[in-house]
């Protein structure tokens, strides 16, 4: 009896030393065989908290939430941490597989030498369409133009969405006036914002979230919206045996490209097996998963050989050195500028 009260006393000793990774990630933005291939790596287990946006996560941040080993914020969420000195620096020596990651998502105004931040994954903001609607009414899918001019959208009238978000539609309205996404001078910021409420009246919503399944179903046939949502949206529509298909170009004025990076909070309880988790991610095999799973861009060279090829075969998930010229990704705005631009929102939504 005394035996087997040890022996039951040392199992419990052997779960509470159980090590656990506390990662706060976006939903669905790892594979559920990555991480039980992990687990059983290293004798672990992964606890994951979600979150939809970068500023509910920096809110939450914020608030006091701690004890996150691992969070993925996109290049301006990680700017705004690192000033506010949340980070824990990477030991690089402790990262054989950082070799893997293309030099040209390195070195990001964000974090030039990496001190913070690996990358993990990529989208693009671009536009998503019915290819058959489209191509029936005439209408173009290689410009911005196709969303914000009368004389195209008064072909498809209610038909069309764009995101609910601020820096990203305000991002595309710069991009077509041909000024840089990052453009705070606050004169075109009013030109952006006028083209937003002359092509406001011919959209059927701003909407950030059940575009996926609009698109699916054929009730919207033009969305500006995140590449992967919309690779999800024609996986969608062909398991459904929709009579369309859907796809998604990088319009000609040039787009956003959100690189989102692994970090280490710095209240993270195990910072040895944060950098064990981001060394195994940087692995090809284990990095292709997640572009398999969702159609994510992939800064990893060593993955392109384990990704789908009709996926490392789309332009719009894997652009060209043609296309890469024009992307940009969004920096942070100080106080003034972002105080400026929901007001300029405020009027948006309200006209």
């Amino acid at each position: 009896m005394r035996g087997l009260l040890i022996s039951l006393l040392l199992l419990a000793g052997n779960a509470l030393a159980e090590d656990v990774l506390h990662l706060y990630n976006w939903n669905n933005y790892i594979a559920v065989e990555t991480v039980a291939r992990f687990e059983a790596r290293c004798a672990c287990r992964v606890v994951q908290d979600y979150y939809s946006d970068n500023e509910e996560m920096l809110a939450k941040l914020a608030a006091g939430a701690s004890g996150y080993d691992i969070i993925v914020p996109t290049g301006n969420a990680l700017e705004s941490l690192i000033r506010q000195k949340a980070l824990r620096p990477i030991d690089k020596s402790h990262l054989p597989n950082l070799k893997n990651i293309n030099p040209v998502y390195l070195g990001t105004v964000f974090d030039p030498g990496n001190q913070f931040s690996i990358p993990y994954a990529y989208t693009l903001t671009l536009l998503g369409f019915n290819v058959e609607k489209m191509r029936e009414l005439g209408l173009p899918t290689d410009t911005w133009a196709v969303i914000f001019e009368p004389k195209y959208l008064e072909k498809m009238k209610y038909r069309v969405t764009v995101l609910d978000s601020q820096r990203e539609l305000m991002a595309a309205a710069l991009k077509y006036l041909g000024y840089s996404a990052n453009d705070t001078d606050e004169a075109r910021w009013k030109q952006a914002r006028d083209l937003i409420i002359r092509a406001k009246p011919y959209w059927a919503a701003f909407n950030a979230s059940s575009y996926i399944k609009e698109l699916t179903v054929g009730n919207i046939w033009l969305v500006h919206g995140y590449s992967n949502d919309i690779f999800q949206a024609n996986l969608d529509a062909q398991k459904a045996g929709r009579k369309f298909s859907i796809a998604s170009s990088i319009p000609k004025q040039g787009a956003v490209l959100a690189l989102d990076s692994m970090v280490l909070h710095k209240t993270g309880p195990h910072p040895d097996l944060a950098h064990k988790f981001i060394n195994f991610m940087l692995d090809g095999k284990n990095s292709s998963e997640l572009t398999n799973l969702i159609g994510s861009g992939n800064p990893n060279k060593d993955a392109l050989q384990y990704i789908h090829p009709e996926i490392a075969q789309n332009p719009a998930i894997f652009p060209d050195a043609q296309h890469q010229v024009n992307l940009e990704m969004l920096r942070d705005l100080n106080r003034q500028q972002r105080r400026v631009l929901s007001r300029m929102w405020t009027e948006i939504k309200l006209r």
